[in-house]
């Protein structure tokens, strides 16, 4: 029974993330914020958990990219794609509520436009397809992991919420800016590029020097820019990665 806790905890991923589908694909982006948060909290506790009970497994390991799929792929793709239905003019519009970021996609009277926002979900596919079968990231990621492209685009309708003017109202709802973070998602998601990973094998700090530092910086940076602040995270965390090299990681070849 011990070794089915690692896989207790990803279902909880799982159910969070068909949750958030649910929240997501009728226009309640903030609440479906919040699921997805706690399935990403539940994915971050099964690999541990895997580690310190000693219960890793393939099954383990497919289980957690399927539940990663839904959670950390499909719901930001449905996010996206009402995100950019909001941004089309109000096209195909159905407001719940009064909150602007309460919207659903009505397909008789939308645009194909939005169905664009898809992408993130073949992107998330492909990328987790990849790393299931890919052996060089048991200590480190190529490319950038689904939860964290997860945090990226579900920051978007909560900064709106949270954090709104008409200055950040007019950047997010860009139906090119939605456009132009869907592409860079997926080319991320996909880029043969080294990122280090949170995984602590022990807690020196010489040897976690790196990932000490990034969420300490993380820690302040949320605490003055809010949510605003979680793309400047993912950008910080990119900028570690790429600069500051591990020196038992060879380059992707």
């Amino acid at each position: 029974m011990i070794k089915q806790i690692p896989n207790i905890i990803t279902s909880l991923n799982l159910l969070s993330g068909c949750v958030a589908v649910l929240f997501a694909v009728t226009g309640d982006l903030i609440v479906a914020a919040v699921f997805v948060f706690m399935g990403i909290f539940f994915d971050f506790f099964d690999g541990l958990a895997a580690r310190l009970l000693n219960a890793q497994s393939e099954v383990g390991k497919q289980f957690d990219s399927l539940a990663d799929l839904i959670t950390s792929g499909l719901v930001p793709g449905i996010v996206m794609m009402q995100l950019m239905t909001e941004a089309s003019s109000g096209v195909g519009l159905e407001y719940f509520g009064g909150s602007t970021t309460e919207v659903a996609w009505n397909a008789s009277k939308a645009s194909l436009f939005p169905l664009t926002g898809l992408l993130i979900v073949l992107g998330s596919a492909y990328r987790l397809a990849k790393f299931n079968v890919d052996k060089r990231q048991s200590d480190h990621f190529i490319g950038l992991p689904t939860p964290a492209n997860a945090l990226l685009i579900l920051s978007l309708p909560l900064i709106l919420e949270f954090q709104y003017s008409a200055w950040v109202e007019s950047i997010i709802l860009n139906a090119w800016v939605l456009l132009a973070i869907t592409i860079l998602s997926c080319v991320l998601l996909n880029a043969e590029i080294n990122l280090f990973a949170l995984k602590f094998r022990s807690w020196g700090f010489k040897e976690n020097a790196k990932r000490y530092i990034f969420l300490l910086l993380s820690v302040v940076i949320l605490f003055f820019l809010k949510f605003a602040g979680i793309p400047v995270i993912l950008g910080l965390y990119l900028l570690m990665s790429l600069f500051w090299r591990d020196k038992n990681i060879s380059e992707v070849t």
